[in-house]
């Protein structure tokens, strides 16, 4: 069976094919660039331009592979979490496409796509294991003892980490998106040149995470320095950096060592950082625990991962519509249900 995947959460505009036989056969992802000219995500121009390239998107996805609208079996699609106006888009596109087909219409949780977007790599992990994921708007802990049944451990209860990076880069002068910008100015940054702190690591049974603490510390440190300086501005990327990873980190081997499980898989916009990669990796090795991450292509927003959640939520019993709450049985940020 051939399955379609559709990723309009957020400025990413992205269509996939999965066969369940094959696997991914395409991942086209198209990424909005008129948001660095704002600093940030507008909305209102993200839905603009999900609407004005997803069509052509489509056609060259299928032209890709050379198949025809005809061949899909199904559609699934991102219903959240994620900015309504562009996930409105999605669903539009979607629910029309499935419906002018007959062919069943599968609503994916995003959170859900990132959790096992390792699935479509070669290196995988077996049940049960640990999710960290970390992207612009969500970190958390996830036990996941098997697809479909999962434990939230630990959140972020103020600012994510990736909301933390990119108000802290927009400081420094830096171009949206803003933490990956951050992360290459902290290459030339002097290791513990300035050292900030760690946040909620005291409280050894609590597994969530709280950035907005770090932020605002980074904040009013940056106003006192001469940011025209730019191994300061380096220097400060460079240990914000670092806070983070070690924050990650120590969260996770808690985690880890809490529920006794020995692998960790880490997906989201910000698990496709290097140095984050190394120092889980060697840090983790010593505990015997095993680190798993995707391609940098999977770690961003795409459709090849809500093409493959799609793909495992299918019920033949459907022929025409899947309606299954996959925020219920996920279990999955269902304070951001849509």
């Amino acid at each position: 069976m051939l399955f379609m995947g559709i990723e309009t959460s957020c400025d990413d505009t992205s269509v996939a094919i999965y066969d369940n036989n094959l696997g991914i056969l395409c991942n086209n992802i198209y990424t909005q660039k008129i948001h660095s000219k704002y600093g940030g995500v507008v909305p209102e121009l993200a839905a603009r331009n999900h609407l004005k390239i997803i069509i052509p998107l489509i056609k060259k996805t299928l032209f890709k592979i050379k198949k025809n609208l005809s061949d899909i079996n199904a559609i699934a699609y991102t219903s959240g979490p994620g900015q309504i106006n562009s996930l409105i888009i999605g669903a539009i596109i979607s629910h029309t496409l499935a419906f002018s087909l007959n062919i069943p219409i599968i609503p994916v949780n995003h959170m859900e796509g990132h959790l096992f977007s390792i699935m479509l790599q070669k290196n995988k992990p077996t049940y049960p294991f640990i999710g960290l994921l970390i992207s612009g708007g969500h970190t958390q802990l996830i036990y996941t003892s098997k697809f479909g049944e999962y434990k939230i451990l630990g959140k972020n209860i103020d600012d994510a980490v990736g909301e933390t990076l990119d108000k802290i880069s927009k400081l420094l002068g830096l171009d949206y998106p803003g933490g990956k910008n951050l992360f290459k100015l902290s290459k030339y940054g002097t290791p513990k040149k300035f050292v900030f702190p760690r946040p909620m690591i005291l409280k050894k049974n609590n597994l969530n995470f709280s950035f907005s603490g770090l932020k605002t510390f980074v904040i009013n440190f940056i106003k006192k320095q001469n940011l025209k300086n730019f191994k300061i501005r380096a220097d400060i990327a460079c240990a914000l950096e670092d806070a983070v990873i070690e924050t990650l980190y120590i969260k996770s081997l808690r985690a880890l060592k809490k529920y006794n499980i020995n692998q960790l898989i880490i997906a989201g916009g910000v698990s496709a950082n290097i140095k984050l990669r190394i120092f889980l990796h060697k840090k983790l090795k010593k505990h015997n625990i095993k680190l798993f991450y995707s391609n940098k292509k999977l770690c961003t927003d795409n459709a090849a991962m809500i093409a493959y959640i799609g793909a495992k939520n299918f019920s033949p019993k459907n022929k025409k519509y899947i309606l299954k709450n996959i925020y219920i049985n996920s279990k999955l940020s269902l304070e951001d249900k849509i």
